[in-house]
């Protein structure tokens, strides 16, 4: 599996502009709701693509800065 398919706290963190804590419960809501739709998830990553699709970044892409 690749790893860009999945993000860390510290790509969260980073993406958002927020602290590490915070990345993390944004991520633990993401997989909460991967799970209730029935999705295996991984503690300490979030699916990449449903990160982007939940902060309305579906359909552009991001600029490296």
């Amino acid at each position: 599996m690749n790893e860009n398919n999945f993000m860390r706290v510290d790509d969260v963190a980073r993406e958002l502009g927020i602290s590490k804590s915070h990345a993390y419960k944004i991520m633990q809501k993401l997989n909460a709701e991967l799970k209730e739709k029935g999705f295996l998830t991984i503690s300490g990553r979030v699916n990449r693509k449903y990160f982007m699709e939940k902060l309305c970044y579906s359909g552009a892409e991001r600029k490296e800065s």
